[in-house]
């Protein structure tokens, strides 16, 4: 066997490196039994190496390239062009030649072939790259062939595939190019199936494309192509399209563009038994590689031929269940406002910490609604209190309900409590009634959560070893009453359900909409916006100091001289003050392993930069003081206009009631999270210290390791002291991976994702629809941020971003209106909204996309759109 050359069946798992991801793949298929795979070899990445290592122009080249970043374009084209160039120019070495040569001999000089690049990093399970780099068709003659073979060297770095390549964390020196040399086969039709549907994701449902004439049009879109949906030995779904143009090879070489026929333009190009033998095919494929296949094929002689194989990356993993049973799962971190993935020592804290059925899925985590579906009575409570906070995802579960028979019925005993809630909180026997409920039962419950939190930060101090990991164990039992403790969740509901009937009945009465977002407005006990409010302050302190400001501009992560700078000692106290209270907090916080305020005090100097720029002196206390007199002025007027009404006292009467609770009751709301992840930063940085002592004695290499283990495996490693790294590898470059995953709100066990519609009319022209879930109507400029620590604010901007949780909240002082892609009517950007009194729009899908930063905007957050005005 020459390494220099491989044919299709010389090849095995170890030449992955050799061949690339399509010529591997090709390999492996020219195994299978009963699969027509075109005969060929591959130069492999030998030649490819043989041919530029000894060139220093290229490596100079290269090296100049991996300085840049994907935003460098106009270098990258510049510097990926004269690569491209100076590969063309080097001769290939002469023992390659005769490699293929000697290859070519047994097909005869008239043979044509297909010249196709396959690089290291292509068609790999984790990323495709598929077309970044050139394929050439019917080509004849072997000078032509060394000719194009230079061509595909070349193209490994045209620009799409050099900054793909960035994106995706490749290194440009280490990935090489093999080139496959295989034998043209001149099709009748052809074109891409999917094993799985590439819209809905449904690993049952298969796509099949196909067109006349060679595959080129197709995968190059200039030309339209039928399409076949095949389920279950059944074609389930048809569409011809009209294709006017075809691309066949000619008979000298190459290829060229045809008409079709116009009779011919609308003929449906396979015939319904062939749609279902090229689907039985491309299950037999899927089935050898173990995954979804991205499959090119094509049609000659009443023969298919496969001419490629690759997983489909892009679809998103499904949650495994251990039985054959149909399963809807819904997201979680669309509840929680986190829609990143977890690591998986934040993951498996998350597991214990709640009662709901849960299940993982590309580093996120899904609650399985299977059995809350499958009665009439459990199903009817799920979408009633979904549908208030999350339209689209109640808009995907009914329709998954109206499917009829893709839920097995069960009776209520056998059904799951609500997520998020535990049987007992579920238990009227174990709830007082709202009116039972005194107004003074918000402190009691933050004063009970406080001295547990002080109690276990003094007991894990004692605790160290596999001691430490049963102690946390027993702990989060004291976390879960906390957070599920009857009376906290009555107080919680008591604020919904005012609110709910506040909107409803304030609607019927007096024709307002979303009454009750002013009267949410600077209620007390709110630990997420007195967050806010409190980095005001230290804007405060600070803001007499430019020598300060100038030191946190240009030094935000050394703060050892700041206390040699007029104000520094000053600053750091108020600083060190704000950390002692809310430095357990961060954006993605629900996730155990993300890094603190505490742990990077940095990541605030640009808030707290905007809130000096932005406001003067006691800013905060104006800004709850006027939040609370609009909402006292606003619940003075409906009172009265009330009692001009039939039975109007009656009605100011219940309605004083429910903005009582209001009142009383909704800054609560945020206060059992505030509590879960203050106790979760002292189980961290208990665990962290465990994890210094692994690096110690070389069982790690770095302590953030241990956030690639779950909660029983970090155990066992801390308690035996050893660790295969490679598993600390995989999880690292998994979730890698699953950063470039988009969760859908909703899915099936056969990986559809379903999708929420919005069902409203008589919006305007061009309005971007979304969830209304704090009333009013503000223009601005619109800022597009995705990382807090990047925000630039003006006073008066709109934030537009994909999700916010508490930690984004210290923003919200410097803005007059929010857009979120992800949100309800109850989560924290939602409710924070609400008592800073902004108009807010979220669940937009693909706002930050749909937007562009610094365009002027109108967010309607009575009725829920947004509307671009330039």
């Amino acid at each position: 066997m020459n390494e220099l050359v491989l044919g299709f069946k010389e090849m095995d798992h170890a030449e992955l490196s050799l061949v690339g991801g399509k010529g591997f793949n090709l390999g492996e298929l020219s195994k299978m039994n009963g699969i027509s795979v075109p005969e060929g070899f591959c130069v492999t990445t030998e030649g490819f190496r043989k041919a530029t290592e000894p060139n220093e122009a290229f490596h100079a080249l290269v090296n100049r390239l991996a300085a840049l970043t994907p935003g460098d374009r106009d270098l990258i084209r510049e510097i990926s062009s004269d690569i491209r160039q100076t590969i063309r120019r080097i001769e290939i070495p002469g023992e390659v030649v005769a490699a293929v040569t000697h290859y070519l001999i047994p097909f005869g000089e008239e043979c044509a072939f297909a010249v196709r690049s396959s690089a290291t990093a292509e068609d790999l399970p984790h990323a495709s790259f598929a077309g970044q780099q050139d394929t050439y068709l019917n080509i004849v003659g072997k000078e032509a062939i060394f000719a194009h073979i230079s061509k595909c060297w070349a193209s490994l770095f045209t620009e799409r595939a050099v900054i793909y390549r960035m994106q995706n964390g490749f290194d440009h020196s280490q990935v090489h190019l093999s080139v496959i040399i295989q034998k043209m086969v001149f099709p009748y039709a052809s074109g891409i199936m999917f094993t799985a549907d590439p819209v809905t994701a449904n690993r049952k449902v298969l796509s099949i494309d196909a067109g006349f004439g060679l595959g080129e049009a197709l995968v190059s879109g200039v030309v339209s192509a039928d399409c076949y949906k095949v389920q279950e030995e059944k074609v389930v779904d048809k569409r011809i399209a009209a294709k006017k143009i075809a691309i066949y090879s000619q008979e000298n070489g190459g290829t060229e563009t045809q008409s079709i026929d116009p009779h011919r333009q609308k003929q449906q190009v396979l015939t319904e038994e062939q749609i279902l033998q090229l689907a039985r095919i491309g299950r037999r494929i899927e089935a050898y590689f173990g995954c979804p296949q991205d499959i090119e094929w094509c049609l000659a002689e009443e023969t298919f031929h496969i001419v490629q194989s690759r997983p489909i990356t892009t679809l998103y993993p499904i949650p495994e269940a251990n039985d054959q049973e149909n399963h809807v799962y819904v997201s979680v971190g669309h509840q929680q406002m986190m829609t990143d993935p977890i690591k998986p020592l934040g993951l498996s804290f998350y597991l214990l910490t709640t009662p709901a059925p849960m299940r993982k899925a590309g580093g996120r985590l899904f609650v399985d609604v299977t059995r809350m579906l499958a009665s009439p009575d459990s199903r009817e409570r799920l979408l009633n209190t979904i549908g208030q906070s999350e339209p689209l995802i109640k808009d995907a579960l009914t329709k998954v309900i109206k499917r009829g028979d893709y839920i097995r019925p069960v009776s209520v005993e056998t059904c799951e409590p609500h997520p998020g809630q535990s049987q007992k909180a579920a238990s009227p026997a174990n709830t007082q009634t709202e009116s039972q409920l005194e107004p003074g039962v918000v402190p009691i419950l933050i004063k009970n959560s406080e001295a547990s939190i002080e109690e276990l930060k003094q007991t894990i101090r004692t605790k160290s070893g596999a001691d430490l990991f049963d102690f946390i164990v027993e702990d989060i039992q004291q976390l879960r009453k906390v957070l599920f403790n009857p009376q906290s969740i009555q107080v919680i509901m008591a604020s919904m359900n005012a609110l709910t009937w506040i909107n409803e009945k304030l609607y019927e009465w007096l024709g307002e909409k979303n009454a009750a977002d002013t009267l949410s407005q600077s209620v007390p006990n709110n630990i997420t916006s007195e967050m806010g409010l409190a980095l005001m302050d230290v804007a405060d302190v600070i803001r007499p100091y430019p020598q300060v400001i100038e030191y946190l501009q240009r030094n935000k992560d050394d703060w050892d001289g700041l206390v040699h700078v007029e104000g520094g000692r000053p600053a750091l106290s108020a600083i060190h003050d704000y950390l002692g209270k809310y430095g357990m907090r961060c954006p993605g916080e629900i996730d155990i392993t993300r890094t603190r305020w505490s742990e990077n005090p940095a990541a605030l100097i640009p808030v707290i930069i905007t809130n000096i720029k932005n406001f003067g002196p006691n800013a905060s206390s104006r800004k709850f003081e006027q939040g609370r007199q609009e909402a006292l002025a606003k619940e003075q007027e409906i009172l009265e206009r009330l009692r001009q009404l039939p039975d109007g006292e009656l009605k100011a009467s219940e309605t004083k009631q429910r903005i009582d609770q209001i009142r009383n009751y909704a800054g609560y709301r945020e206060y059992p999270k505030y509590g879960m992840v203050s106790r979760y930063f002292v189980y961290k940085l208990a665990i962290l210290k465990e994890a210094e002592k692994l690096v110690e004695k070389n069982v790690i290499q770095e302590k953030e390791d241990v956030y690639y283990l779950d909660f029983e495996e970090l155990k066992e490693v801390i308690r035996t002291n050893q660790l295969d790294y490679r598993l600390i590898s995989k999880r690292k470059d998994d979730y890698k991976r699953y950063e470039k995953l988009t969760p859908p709100r909703v899915m099936t066990s056969d990986g559809e994702m379903i999708i929420g519609e919005y069902r409203r009319e008589n919006l305007p022209a061009e309005a971007i629809a979304g969830l209304a879930v704090s009333s009013g109507l503000i223009e601005g400029r619109a800022r597009v941020i995705l990382n807090m620590e990047e925000a630039n604010l003006e006073d008066g901007d709109i934030l537009v971003t994909s999700f916010t949780d508490p930690s984004w909240t210290p923003l919200f002082v410097s803005i007059k209106g929010l857009v979120t892609e992800v949100g309800g009517l109850m989560t924290h950007g939602a409710v924070i909204a609400r008592e800073y009194g902004l108009p807010a729009v979220v669940a937009v899908e693909n706002a930050t996309t749909l937007i562009k930063d610094g365009q002027r905007i109108r967010v309607n957050g009575t009725e829920g759109y947004i509307e671009i005005l330039g």
